[in-house]
């Protein structure tokens, strides 16, 4: 789990263009410096949830737990506003056929080798879907699939997420991880991927 979570954190904070993580004893902190996500602390369980809840009072303020729902609402202050279940899943690396886009969208290829993006095109050029895939130590960390609403049901999900393990692959990375919504796990499960915790994301929220 341990090495899941660091992968994690580091092909995220690669994704996002942020800081290189910063260890700390219970996880890693990262410093985003976005306007409502200042900072995010990643725990790597729920034993210190109570004590960095604390101990933090900065609006836009992270924490991502490794841990249920229930026990880190139970535990953070009110003031905390706490996010539906997320998943932290995996899946070995294996080439696979890579499939064309389904007509009438066209794909493409836009990275630098450390972090590439899927972007697949409607007809009038507009994005229809899209992923990212940050290359960490050997891991592939899948990050920002998107199909947009007008676009679902056609199949654009999971040919995005072959053509992000294509990148992969060719990457030289041995596994991939992620973190998905109630809603993208279904799809991940169905593309053979394993869920190896739950994750629960906590933030203080800034005021307009």
């Amino acid at each position: 789990m341990a090495g899941l979570i660091k992968a994690w954190v580091h092909g995220w904070a690669l994704s996002r263009g942020v800081g290189v993580p910063v260890a700390e004893p219970d996880g890693y902190r990262l410093d985003v410096g976005r306007p409502g996500h200042r900072v995010r602390y990643v725990l790597a369980d729920a034993s210190s949830v109570a004590r960095r809840a604390r101990s933090l009072t900065e609006p836009g303020t992270w924490l991502k737990v490794s841990g249920p729902r229930d026990e880190v609402a139970k535990t953070v202050p009110p003031e905390w506003e706490v996010g539906p279940p997320e998943y932290l899943m995996s899946a070995p690396m294996a080439l696979r056929p890579v499939l064309a886009a389904p007509e009438p969208y066209r794909a493409e290829l836009v990275g630098d080798g450390v972090v590439t993006d899927v972007v697949v095109r409607a007809p009038d050029g507009s994005r229809a879907a899209t992923g990212r895939v940050a290359i960490a130590g050997g891991t592939a960390v899948i990050d920002q699939v998107v199909t947009e609403p007008e676009h679902q049901r056609r199949g654009l999900g999971r040919f995005v997420m072959r053509r992000l393990d294509e990148v992969a692959v060719a990457a030289g990375a041995e596994r991939a991880v992620l973190v998905a919504t109630e809603e993208g796990r279904a799809l991940y499960l169905a593309l053979g991927w394993t869920v190896a915790a739950e994750i629960t994301a906590a933030h203080l929220p800034e005021e307009n």
